[in-house]
């Protein structure tokens, strides 16, 4: 039932250790402009899922009732203190240079490799089925993105595999108890929501044009949902 998300574990685990090896010996405009590359696959690809959306006000409402609940929870330094526990927990196994960027590079591989359409379509699509496709092309993306993102931010991006694993496992795990408690109208606007919090990494984490809390807005994945369970109860769908 979680044979896609450990594929997609591993292939993190060996794109950010190749990432982590060779980034010293790419000269900096290379990185930086691989970098910007996967910023705007990352926009286009979060626009194309946003534009899926049956209802533009759902994902809108999920936004700012999700940053609402993010904030007053503290999503965004939950995640940023875990980041933090995993560099202390293994700084004397690194570089101090190594170490540098280590939260961010955690925080923003985690964010990526977890929020896109393809982790939640990808995950509920193995648990309810046990086809796990989609993952595996996910997997494929991410090994890839994660060479880039290590080579720039550092060990970090190994890291976000833990994430990934918690993250992608359960949503899988939930579909499979749940079974067809997830709608495809419900998948869509969380698809959707995913899709505008990618365009907020892209500008924020990879870009650096604005920074945005972004981990803030993670609840906004599961309200949703709840807002399409809601609108089809009082018939308003």
């Amino acid at each position: 039932m979680m044979l896609g998300t450990l594929i997609n574990v591993v292939t993190v685990l060996i794109g950010g250790a190749l990432g982590t090896l060779i980034g010293n010996r790419l000269p900096n405009k290379i990185r930086e402009t691989v970098v910007a590359g996967l910023a705007l696959f990352t926009i286009a690809y979060g626009v194309m899922s946003f534009l899926d959306t049956n209802n533009p006000l759902i994902p809108l409402g999920s936004l700012i009732l999700g940053a609402i609940l993010g904030e007053w929870w503290k999503f965004e330094d939950s995640l940023t203190k875990v980041g933090e526990f995993a560099k202390r927990r293994t700084k004397h196994l690194f570089s101090s240079d190594i170490n540098l960027h280590f939260v961010e590079g955690f925080v923003t591989a985690s964010l990526v490799f977890c929020i896109g359409p393809m982790a939640i379509l990808g995950s509920i699509q193995e648990g309810l089925t046990g086809n796990y496709n989609m993952l595996v092309i996910k997997a494929i993306m991410d090994g890839f993105a994660a060479i880039v993102f290590a080579s720039t931010l550092g060990v970090g991006v190994l890291f976000s595999a833990v994430i990934l694993l918690i993250y992608q496992g359960s949503m899988s795990l939930l579909a499979g108890l749940l079974n067809t408690g997830f709608s495809e109208a419900m998948v869509t606007e969380m698809a959707a929501v995913g899709g505008l919090i990618l365009i907020g990494i892209a500008v924020s984490s990879l870009l650096e044009i604005r920074k945005i809390r972004i981990g803030s807005f993670l609840p906004a994945l599961a309200i949703a949902p709840l807002i399409v369970w809601l609108l089809a109860s009082i018939g308003a769908n």
